[in-house]
């Protein structure tokens, strides 16, 4: 920092006091934002003091974690203990505070560890005090007891979405009045307290605190300036009334489930009596009826159609219709045997219980509740292969996508990007960055490399779809994504034409290309958060993002591409147990859902949108999850929303397990890879991809990757049994095991219901201790030799364990200097190019955002002139950057 002495008149110093956790830190670093938003000159010093413990004497010193407002260039900040001073303040804030006077800062806040209810210390260091508290203060009359009420000039009541925050404003108001005598003048609307949720992107409350703070240290902005400052009213991303969801999605299963019996039950009561009668015994009219009139319609269908339905699965075609169109495929192959094996194997069950059970708990593929699978039969010339690739510059994976692809006739592409990409910044020459440029995943950040990623695929073909992994920065990437296949097609259609296209007609060809580009992007931010920690905007922020986009899809009718792929895969590989896993992941679906509901949209608008994404280990529940959590969410979907039946259809990628791969004997990985991915296929999964026996030392090679593919092309084209797609239903176990994990996930939401939802539960960090216990405890099992790993701690070959024995030499996959450099280059060329087009789309950009406007439109925009970096960091420059926690 660039210390200057001081010549002008002294600095304000603003002390900021209050309860621990009351959000001190978060609120300091809004408001040096806003200073140093609305003041392009000034100069802020920060002081943070955190208490030192008695037993160990050291001290966290953890508020700069939170403030992301300290990397600008404007900004100084420095923690210090307090060192026994026996309370909240060092002995040498005073002198520190002092010294920061002489130098050249036009705002100096000093900011205590957590108080108590007598603590004032802060007053005799600055001119200007702010006491941040919340709505637990327990009993209106705790407040007469609070000593800062009676001498801070500001009062901020922080955390505004929690219950009985408006009333704690009501009740801090009086208390205001009676500590300074204040029983008529001026309006509670004027006095210093606040009601703020420091949490809330552009929060109207912390607006309001900080225009106080202006005119109260007579801070230079201008009133015109200030009159731009609008805000967000705080608001709960779950309505308050729908906070128990879970609750409800559990009930409903289990009352759909209790329905289901109690008509099995009966349906077998009706049957006994109709064969009573075959056999000349007498039946009361009364009694059987009563019986048929307690079935509901559905349970009668079932039982009337149920012979003609065994007829036509007989059959040597299956004939059904997907959005109004008939669809016609074969229902069996013939082995080499010449035996006639059947697609789908309808069962020859004769009790008329067993029927119901069967027909309302599993139904054939294609049929509610979508147990045995969301369609009826799988494409027949199109795999679910969807293998990961990313490496290096866009031209190297370009050319990655076309050898996984050339035997196919689908194109189904799987993107992995680098971490540099994934934290949403540039290539650049800071050692930090530069090192990860192309490692582990291609590197993006402009429009033009999004063109040569996919270049030489019809990004508008029914038979292409691209799939993207990334979460933080999803919502810039996916409008490089969009703009690279509108411009591919205008492109083709000038070609045709032989001109340019005129500006209607180029919104003639946008609106065609939205409709037909198929795909996904993960963008699930729950579980990052939860999980993987790839968070660089607020939770809040992203959500409202995630919003956006969805509301594009909706009035700009995208039909075919995926706007979220919920994923459990990454909560996984954090070392989340498969209930877990399932568990959270379907939690934070449902949670999607009432956001979206929250925001007016309709539930048909939007859930043909949104996808899931698993893992597959070798834990025996791996063998079910895609059939349980079909289940939940079709039953969920139909009788808790009262969604239609596109809406019902739970559609999901499996990718086998990388936290399964070993480095030791790494060849025993493929036999590992090959009975998850079979059980994927059992299990009908919509996409496959399976891991690269080499994934735990290295970015896969060509030789990994094709033995990778061969796995699920052996299982496919080979296997057998695999020409049978529903051979899970009718086993005994995976039936009772069925059985077993639903309700353990069911238990699961109900103890997240209990800690306020997902994102209650994610406040206390609830599913992300439960992941990190998991995986101790396998971790545990594993290195005491508990669980055996073939390989690893069992069966180890006897020549690994000789003295100086050294491993064969694999081929490690990285990114060279050149391709780096290149990056480096392409960027800097970009910003040149783009330079004036930029700096207005970034500042719409910005404006968009403080407006509450459609961000994921203006991106759009702003994705056709500007870098992934420029765009990250304008929206960090209004608010919009994840608060990291110790």
């Amino acid at each position: 920092f660039d210390f200057e002495t001081k010549e002008k008149k002294t600095p304000p110093v603003l002390g900021f006091t209050g309860t621990g956790g009351a959000g001190k830190s978060s609120l300091v670093d809004e408001i040096v934002l806003r200073f140093t938003n609305f003041n392009p000159d000034m100069r802020v010093a920060v002081v943070c003091v955190d208490p030192t413990k008695k037993k160990t004497g050291g001290a966290l010193l953890g508020d700069r974690i939170r403030m992301n407002s300290l990397s600008r260039d404007r900004v100084f900040m420095r923690s210090l203990a307090s060192r026994g001073s026996g309370n909240e303040i060092s002995e040498n804030l005073k002198s520190v505070v002092d010294s920061l006077k002489a130098l050249d800062f036009d705002l100096i806040i000093a900011e205590t560890s957590g108080i108590g209810q007598a603590s004032s210390a802060i007053t005799d260091i600055s001119n200007h005090s702010l006491y941040v508290m919340t709505s637990d203060f327990g009993a209106q009359s705790q407040l007469e007891k609070i000593d800062m009420i009676d001498y801070a000039d500001f009062i901020a009541i922080n955390k505004a979405d929690r219950r009985g925050a408006e009333d704690a404003l009501r009740d801090v108001r009086k208390q205001y009045r009676r500590s300074r005598k204040l029983f008529a003048e001026p309006a509670d609307s004027e006095l210093p307290v606040f009601l703020t949720q420091a949490s809330n992107f552009n929060d109207e409350g912390v607006n309001s605190l900080f225009k106080g703070l202006v005119h109260g240290l007579k801070i230079d902005i201008s009133e015109s300036k200030l009159s731009e400052l609008k805000g967000v009213k705080p608001r709960q991303i779950i309505p308050a009334e729908r906070q128990g969801y879970l609750a409800e999605i559990v009930k409903t299963v289990r009352d759909y489930k209790t329905y289901v019996e109690k008509q099995a039950l009966l349906a077998e009561k009706w049957q006994y009596l109709t064969g009573a009668e075959n056999l000349g015994v007498t039946v009361e009219k009364n009694l059987k009826d009563s019986i048929v009139n307690q079935l509901s319609k559905e349970t009668q269908l079932l039982l009337e159609n149920w012979d003609s339905r065994v007829l036509n699965y007989s059959k040597d075609e299956l004939v059904y219709q997907v959005r109004g169109k008939d669809i016609r495929q074969p229902l069996v192959t013939k082995s080499l045997s010449g035996n006639r094996i059947p697609r789908v194997s309808f069962p020859k069950i004769s009790g008329f219980g067993d029927r119901v059970r069967f027909g309302l708990l599993e139904g054939v593929p294609g049929e509610f509740p979508f147990t045995a699978g969301v369609f009826p039969l799988k494409r027949t010339g199109e795999d679910p292969k969807r293998q990961f690739a990313g490496e290096g510059t866009p031209a190297r994976t370009n050319k990655r996508f076309h050898f996984l692809s050339a035997q196919d006739p689908a194109k189904r592409l799987s993107t992995a990007f680098d971490s540099v990409t994934l934290y949403g910044e540039d290539p650049n020459i800071r050692p930090d960055i530069y090192g990860k440029v192309g490692e582990s995943g291609v590197s993006i950040c402009t429009l033009e490399d999004m063109k040569i990623l996919y270049s030489g695929f019809d990004l508008c073909s029914p038979s292409t779809s691209v799939s993207m992994t990334i979460n933080g920065p999803a919502p810039i990437i996916l409008a490089f994504f969009m703009n690279a296949a509108i411009d591919q097609q205008v492109e083709l259609k000038e070609k045709e034409l032989g001109r340019a296209l005129t500006p209607e007609e180029w919104l003639t060809v946008k609106k065609f290309t939205l409709s037909q580009v198929r795909g996904t992007v993960q963008a699930d931010i729950l579980k990052e958060d939860q999980a993987q920690n790839t968070c660089i905007f607020s939770t809040d922020f992203a959500l409202k993002m995630m919003g956006d986009i969805q509301e594009y899809f909706i009035s700009h009718e995208v039909r075919n591409f995926y706007s979220v792929s919920i994923s459990g895969y990454h909560i996984a590989e954090a070392g989340a147990n498969p209930i877990s896993q399932t568990a959270f992941t379907l939690a934070n679906g449902f949670t999607y859902v009432e956001y979206y509901l929250s925001r007016g949209m309709k539930v048909d608008d939007f859930a043909p949108n949104l996808s899931f994404f698993f893992s597959n280990g070798l834990d025996p529940e791996y063998a079910v999850i895609g059939r349980v959590a079909r289940r939940i969410w079709a039953i969920a979907m139909r009788d808790m929303y009262l969604a239609n039946d596109r809406s019902q259809k739970l559609k999901y990628h499996i990718q086998t397990s990388g936290r399964s791969l070993h480095a030791q004997e790494i060849d025993f990985n493929d036999i590992r890879t090959t009975l998850q991915a079979l059980l994927a296929i059992y299990d009908n999964c919509n996409s496959l991809h399976t891991n690269a026996y080499d994934e735990a030392i290295t970015t896969p090679t060509e030789e990994s990757v094709r033995r990778a593919m061969a796995i699920q092309m052996i299982i496919n084209k080979e296997f057998g049994v695999a020409k049978n797609e529903n051979p899970n239903q009718g086993s005994y176990f995976l039936t009772e095991l069925t059985e077993l994990v639903e309700e353990a996930i069911l238990d699961e939401f109900k103890r997240l219901s209990d800690r306020g939802g997902v994102l209650g539960a994610m406040e206390s960090q609830y599913q992300r201790g439960k992941i990190q216990d998991e995986s101790l405890y396998y971790e545990h099992l594993k290195h005491s030799g508990e669980l055996p790993v073939i390989g690893v701690n069992t069966y180890i070959d006897p020549k690994t364990q000789v003295e100086g024995y050294r491993p064969p030499k694999i081929e490690l996959a990285r990114a060279s200097r050149e391709e780096k450099e290149h990056q480096l280059n392409a960027v800097q060329d970009y910003h040149r190019k783009h330079f004036s087009d930029s700096e207005k789309a970034l500042e719409n950009l910005k404006k968009v955002a403080l407006s509450n406007g459609n961000i994921f439109e203006a991106l759009m925009s702003a994705a056709r002139h500007c870098t992934l970096g420029e765009m990250s960091n304008a929206l960090y420059s209004v608010g919009g950057q994840y608060r990291r926690s110790v």
